[in-house]
């Protein structure tokens, strides 16, 4: 699978000469689905995805319709000289150039973004515990600049951050393995993994990550996001073909388009989609010549960070296996947060680490640190090492940072003799439950899996997301995320709330309050417990194969 030009699995012959280290077997057509055991066994998938009602599609869309005419009339104003352009113009000796900054792919943050831009980049004064610092900063060109106040919002409710566990928190004592590697190694490392930058700190985390995911080896890297659109490229290339979820993250996105792959994309977690794609992959092979695809890569997440879903693991495993198919996986939030013990959606529907050919996932959410990490079979990770551009190209991960993973993994594991990372994996479980639970009771249309810690609650109308956010902030001292398009589709914004175990029930309880209040003062409450609207993203019943 590893060598992006040769031919590890083929849907037609397969190339004798490849190097590639996984094993090759022929990529065809099986009368017969392999299930991985009893489907009974697996865990049920409970998820919710609620459709708007007709009134809100109407004003957000409305929304958005009369924002854009007021855009072009201010764009024409500007141009007119009427107006005050702030933002960054082409210079005169350029005019005739085509137009870098005033052209129409700024339209939407010259117009849109700008108005609500104060609820997002908030500067923070302390670590993203449970309760976090904010400096007060104000605006007097509409948010075109800010300005700091000298204030600082002091114990705001921190419910947008990654810190799943509560991980990334103040020094403390049983941080002093951080500090003494601090003393010994330095913060850099000044030089790549294939240089002189592997040092006895990356191989012990690799060996602790091989055992936590229960692989055979394992590679981390300095970055997360370039754990996947640096390594793809690696795994697969011209004549192989991609088929990836249609909801994966940039970081997947970029590495699919930047390995040369052909790629497809299918409904977002619905089997008959990606069966269908597998199926003509097989049956047509490449375009225009019909040669067999070298490799078809499945690309998916763990958890959806915008969708708060959950794979279908077990579904697509079975897929994997009927059409010999290889299954990369990004498990940047799932990674523990979910499971009994917290080691990912393998763990959650109790299946085997051999089903999945790569595990790719990060350092950043649920253990307090920075850096991501690709694991699996040991041929597949030595083959990496040589050929992967990040170890070629990127710096090492910091030796504080990698101690930080380390006594962060151990404590999950329960290596450090204790049963405090045991408990914080069960007490993010039961926060989750509890959070989205009184979310529904209150009236609010949320996403995504009930075991989600990934909280997306629907707001639709753009307006209503900046009055969301800054009501929280300024009348409750709550901090959220809120996020629109492009990051969601155009009339799909929403805030996103981020579950963490050291969340008590008296901090959830009154942000549920809050919530509550400002629901009824926006009307944003617009569950009425009806399916999803859009079956053809979250219902593959729904979705119907073409002959």
């Amino acid at each position: 699978m590893a060598d992006p030009g040769g031919g590890a699995v083929c849907n037609g012959s397969v190339d004798t000469h490849s190097d590639v280290p996984l094993n090759c077997t022929r990529n065809g057509i099986v009368k017969e689905a392999q299930q991985n055991g009893n489907s009974d066994f697996y865990k049920p998938i409970v998820e919710s995805f609620e459709e708007a009602p007709l009134h809100a599609m109407v004003f957000t869309y409305l929304g958005y319709g009369i924002g854009t005419l007021f855009g072009y009339l201010r764009d024409f104003l500007r141009n007119w000289g009427i107006e005050k352009c702030n933002a960054a113009v082409e210079r005169e000796e350029q005019k005739d150039f085509v137009p870098l900054y005033q052209n129409f792919e700024n339209f939407y943050t010259r117009n849109l973004y700008m108005r609500i831009r104060d609820n997002w980049n908030r500067p923070i004064c302390s670590n993203p515990g449970a309760l976090f610092d904010v400096m007060e900063r104000v605006s007097d060109d509409y948010n075109w600049t800010f300005r700091f106040t000298g204030r600082v919002i002091k114990d705001v409710i921190n419910m947008g951050s990654y810190n799943f566990l509560g991980l990334a928190a103040k020094y403390d004592e049983s941080m002093r393995t951080v500090k003494d590697v601090l003393e010994t190694y330095g913060v850099g490392v000044g030089s790549t993994r294939q240089e002189m930058g592997t040092l006895d700190k990356h191989k012990e985390l690799e060996d602790l990550v091989a055992k936590f995911l229960n692989v055979e080896a394992a590679m981390v890297f300095g970055m997360g996001f370039a754990t996947n659109s640096m390594n793809i490229p690696a795994l697969v290339g011209k004549g192989c073909l991609i088929l990836s979820d249609e909801l994966n993250h940039a970081s997947l996105v970029l590495g699919a388009r930047l390995s040369g792959a052909t790629i497809r994309i299918f409904k977002h977690n619905n089997i008959q989609s990606l069966e269908k794609l597998l199926r003509d992959a097989i049956i047509y092979g490449q375009p225009r010549t019909r040669r067999a695809w070298k490799k078809i890569l499945i690309l998916v997440e763990g958890i959806y960070s915008m969708e708060g879903s959950i794979v279908h693991l077990p579904q697509i495993v079975a897929l994997k296996k009927k059409y010999k198919a290889y299954l990369y996986i990004d498990e940047a939030h799932s990674i523990g947060s979910v499971g009994p013990t917290g080691r990912g959606v393998v763990e959650f529907f109790r299946m085997d680490p051999r089903d999945v050919d790569v595990f790719m996932g990060t350092f950043t959410k649920s253990f307090g640190a920075s850096g991501g990490y690709l694991a699996g079979r040991k041929d597949l990770v030595d083959y990496l090492r040589a050929h992967s551009h990040s170890a070629a190209y990127a710096t090492s991960m910091s030796p504080p940072i990698a101690e930080q993973i380390i006594r962060s993994m151990k404590l999950i594991m329960g290596l450090d003799g204790t049963t405090q990372g045991l408990q914080r994996v069960q007490q993010l479980a039961k926060n989750t439950r509890y959070f989205r639970q009184k979310l529904s009771q209150l009236g609010f249309i949320i996403y995504g899996n009930e075991e989600s810690p990934v909280v997306p609650l629907l707001l639709y109308m753009p307006a209503k997301v900046a009055a969301f956010a800054r009501h929280l902030l300024n009348r409750y001292k709550i901090g959220v995320v809120v996020v629109g398009f492009p990051a969601t589709p155009l009339a799909e914004a929403r805030a996103r709330f981020c579950i963490s175990a050291t969340h008590t029930r008296e901090m959830l309880d009154k942000v549920l309050e809050a919530l509550d209040e400002i629901g009824d003062l926006l009307h944003v409450k617009y569950s009425r417990h009806r399916k999803s609207a859009r079956p053809e993203l979250y219902d593959e019943t729904s979705f119907e194969l073409e002959d």
